[in-house]
């Protein structure tokens, strides 16, 4: 028996209630024998008795780079430069160069450095040999840089779109041409990497949705019709995902006299400013902030939805999308990057253009309109993420890329 694929994941904040995709990929990949080893910049995003039981047993395995302050840090720089000393100056003076002459980018260059080395010293305890990140943010930084220090491989998941409408902020093409491999969750996200690669480096992307379980998002009942038109948004609450716009149309609305109700839920900081436009507009009796939930708790509000509404700026490829598509609740949302990947207007979904406000107010009255197109879609939107987006068949598909790059590395 060949021994279980081993390596290292590091991650911004582990767990985190708006990325517990990344919880079920090390999950699901541990299950298919894969020995996955789990730090964290910084500590979960809520106390101990707010996380679900999963998520305790996680965190109590998970290594915490922030908690270990100046004295982790300077036991890490210490080990390193008595073994590694070339190598620590060597990775000291890339990620300085990086930074360019801006103070301030140099800063955050020497912390990512330090951040880099005490990552790569806890990989050498464990004997791990290739790291992966998610996200083309600071924790790639991060990897990039431990790769240039250590003897470690170093790979990442790009989810966009924020990486691309700041390339050089993020080191996009720096990142890429360090890495040995980039995974893309949608077309759309290699895409754009193709964009800004020389051809020599497009076999580096691989493509690999997300998903979501069947079997924890189960097709609800069948809804009977309410006197209230139900509306869901789940989501940050950030300008990028369009809240205040959805805010808007159901101002409009319940001035044509329709019945429609709206749950938020999600965490931001927009929420001081929706709250204030709601009473601005007088819906305090028509919205619910509902806040941060978990994922344990977050097919209730599903169930309860007539329809779900994510009317985004600018998105990755939304899970949101895809729990409310398996649990059979009609869907809005914006055609966007890779979104239409996921929903084709009027076939999985309805799709609007972002910000248009009449647009998303028609999307809505004609599912208030139109039963039996609301079932319609619901059942196709069902049907396209079991065949796509099935989380077994996503872990499969990584498992397999984990699997031939690393054992050709």
């Amino acid at each position: 028996m060949s021994p279980p694929c081993r390596l290292a994941y590091l991650v911004s904040q582990y767990p985190a209630i708006s990325h517990t995709f990344i919880l079920r990929e090390v999950l699901g990949l541990r299950r298919r024998g894969f020995a996955i080893a789990v730090a964290s910049v910084n500590p979960p995003d809520r106390p101990p008795e707010k996380l679900t039981a999963e998520e305790r047993r996680e965190a109590e395995a998970t290594w915490y780079l922030k908690p270990r302050g100046a004295a982790g840090a300077l036991r890490a720089l210490g080990r390193t430069l008595l073994r590694r000393p070339t190598a620590l100056v060597r990775g000291l003076w890339f990620a300085l160069r990086l930074g360019g002459t801006d103070g301030k980018k140099l800063g955050y260059q020497l912390a990512y450095w330090v951040e880099a080395v005490m990552i790569g010293e806890w990989m050498h305890r464990e004997g791990l040999s290739h790291l992966h990140v998610h996200f083309a943010t600071p924790a790639s930084m991060v990897g990039l840089i431990a790769g240039k220090v250590f003897p470690i491989g170093f790979s990442f998941t790009v989810h966009g779109p924020d990486e691309f409408y700041d390339v050089s902020g993020y080191r996009l093409a720096d990142k890429i041409a360090g890495a040995d491999f980039v995974v893309c969750i949608s077309h759309y996200a290699r895409s754009q990497l193709m964009k800004l690669s020389p051809v020599t480096y497009w076999n580096k992307f691989e493509i690999c949705r997300l998903g979501v379980d069947p079997a924890r998002f189960a097709p609800r009942e069948a809804k009977p019709a309410g006197a209230v038109f139900e509306l869901l948004c789940v989501g940050r609450l950030v300008p990028a995902k369009g809240q205040h716009v959805l805010l808007d149309a159901l101002a409009r609305l319940r001035a044509r006299g329709r019945r429609v109700h709206l749950t938020l839920v999600g965490q931001g900081p927009d929420r001081p400013s929706l709250e204030a436009q709601t009473r601005r507009l007088e819906l305090g009796d028509a919205v619910d902030f509902a806040g941060a939930v978990n994922q344990d708790e977050i097919s209730g509000y599903y169930a309860a939805a007539d329809a779900f509404v994510l009317p985004s700026f600018a998105e990755g490829l939304p899970v949101v999308l895809m729990e409310a598509m398996a649990l059979g609740v009609p869907c809005i949302t914006t055609h966007i990057t890779g979104v239409p990947e996921l929903i084709r207007d009027g076939a999985e979904g309805l799709l609007v253009a972002p910000s248009d406000v009449d647009g998303l107010v028609a999307a809505i009255e004609r599912l208030m309109d139109d039963p039996a197109l609301a079932r319609r879609l619901a059942e196709a939107g069902r049907i396209k993420v079991l065949a796509e987006y099935e989380l077994n068949g996503s872990i499969a598909r990584l498992a397999d890329v984990f699997e031939r790059r690393l054992s050709s590395s």
